[in-house]
């Protein structure tokens, strides 16, 4: 057996639910990592509300530095609305983002029985452009991509650029490739024509390396209601930033909220961030029923993709036995949480998994 070194993975809990949630991620993944023989070198770090009251800052100097360093990284969820208004107390999100280049945030939709979806075969992918589009704290390298000239008027600049179309495009063609070979490109080219009509000219552009991948167009609009009421028809999409920002809380909706709405965010180096797609819940924090779905399926994305990019089995292994357990948690009322129609505790779901996993894991070669 061909022998890797350890990944090594970055742990930022984040806040309020991120410190109950990131851990019950970190604990899941351990097992699962040390019933299939993968090695993982785990590197807890300061991030967020506690390390600016412990440490003066919500991203202390070295958290960035080490963290170019890793494999990955789980990033729990960020209450920085609730920051006081200080220079220390700086939102992480768009700096993690735009320093590794994770350009792709890879969002997928899918249904469990018994959960309260609105159906029971959903299974898609929304690629959501991560670094550019209408977010000022993104689409600019310095100042804000908002302004306000007059007290009665304010600016918000959209910035759309060929690489940054292209370079997602070709994460989508991938990913499609490895599914049903199908993209939907979701735009507004009929309002934005020039920013829109290049994302569009952009993702044609990137599907000539994919010629056995079929693609679509559809309008954001209409696409917002045909995920409503037939979201089987989809299965990979790729969109602009805050296209995808909402088309995917919209997603989540159907298959019972954000709690399950994991995402992974990946650019063109080796280094990826596991990070689920909801808040921080600080009026949930501390009760036990936050549910953890969303970020151990997130971990579970970020050891997959590791594996598969670094060739090593182990990793894709503990991620399979990983989604067996969550499948089994999940199909049984008393280890899920309330918000998916569950009967148990965030703590009945961990150990829900972590049993599951005990009696089918199987001893490494």
């Amino acid at each position: 057996m061909a022998s890797h070194p350890p990944l090594r993975i970055g742990v930022l809990n984040g806040d309020d639910i991120g410190h109950e949630i990131v851990p019950a991620a970190h604990r899941i993944a351990s097992a699962a990592a040390q019933a299939c023989g993968l090695a993982i070198d785990w590197r807890p770090m300061p991030l967020g509300r506690k390390a600016l009251d412990e440490l003066g800052h919500t991203m202390p100097p070295g958290t960035l530095e080490t963290l170019g360093t890793l494999d990955g990284f789980i990033l729990g969820p960020i209450g920085h609305q609730a920051y006081p208004k200080v220079p220390e107390a700086i939102n992480p999100h768009p700096i993690l983002r735009k320093s590794f280049d994770l350009f792709a945030n890879v969002r997928p939709t899918r249904s469990y029985p018994g959960l309260g979806c609105l159906y029971d075969d959903i299974d898609l992918v929304i690629v959501r452009e991560n670094n550019e589009g209408f977010q000022p704290d993104r689409n600019v390298v310095a100042g804000c991509g908002e302004f306000r000239p007059t007290h009665d008027t304010t600016i918000s600049v959209r910035v759309i650029t060929r690489e940054g179309s292209r370079k997602v495009a070709r994460a989508a063609f991938e990913i499609a490739r490895a599914r049903k070979k199908r993209l939907t490109v979701v735009h507004k080219n009929t309002v934005f024509k020039l920013g829109c009509g290049m994302f569009v000219e952009e993702c044609y552009e990137a599907g000539k390396e994919f010629p056995d991948v079929a693609i679509e167009e559809v309008i954001v609009d209409t696409f917002a209601m045909k995920l409503v009421r037939e979201p089987q028809r989809f299965d990979t999409v790729v969109t602009t930033n805050m296209f995808g920002d909402i088309l995917t809380d919209e997603a989540a909706g159907l298959v019972g909220g954000l709690g399950m709405a994991p995402g992974l965010c990946i650019g063109r180096g080796d280094i990826a961030m596991a990070q689920a797609t909801h808040g921080s819940a600080p009026d949930i924090a501390g009760k036990g029923i936050a549910n953890p779905y969303a970020m151990i399926e997130s971990t579970r994305m970020l050891i997959e993709w590791l594996g598969r990019r670094r060739g090593i089995p182990a990793a894709g292994e503990a991620a399979a036995l990983m989604k067996a357990g969550i499948d089994a948690a999940l199909a049984d009322p008393a280890t899920r949480t309330p918000d998916i129609r569950g009967t148990g505790t965030q703590t009945d779901m961990v150990d829900g998994i972590l049993k599951f996993m005990e009696n089918h894991a199987h001893a490494p070669a």
